[in-house]
């Protein structure tokens, strides 16, 4: 259960559906992702939606535990657990614009093993869709 003075609903209920339509509604047209299960950000609505929908499928479980909000910012704290039994714990950081919509993502896992573990399987997944050069275990062939 979410102890919350933020309104994050658009993001909480995005991880619900588990799908891109539900991440785009949320996002402005020129999001940024950071994430420590990313080695390079991920820019534009398009793109952003793709990895939050792959990566909200990795998750058995996921659980928003606490949530507050401090001018243009939303911080959300989580617990969750991947199929394949691995447990995260972390934070998200959200800044939105005025108009509500979310110009930036900030999303920071722990432990680094798992972090890890989601960042290749997430680049696993996301073949051929988003660049390689996102991911660990992925290579930039030159």
């Amino acid at each position: 259960m979410i102890k919350e003075d933020s309104n994050a609903h658009d993001w909480t209920d995005a991880f619900a559906q588990r799908t891109a339509e539900g991440f785009a509604d949320a996002f402005a047209e020129n999001v940024v992702l950071e994430a420590t299960t990313l080695v390079n950000p991920v820019q534009g609505r398009e793109n952003v939606k793709q990895v939050m929908s792959a990566a909200s499928k990795i998750y058995k479980s996921l659980e928003f535990t606490n949530a507050v909000s401090a001018g243009d910012k939303q911080f959300l704290e989580w617990v969750a657990e991947a199929h394949a039994g691995v447990k995260f714990r972390g934070v998200t950081v959200l800044t939105r614009d005025a108009t509500g919509s979310i110009v930036h993502a900030a999303i920071h896992h722990r432990p680094m093993r798992a972090a890890m573990f989601f960042s290749e399987l997430l680049g696993k997944n996301l073949r051929g869709v988003i660049g390689p050069e996102h991911f660990l275990g992925e290579r930039v062939v030159e």
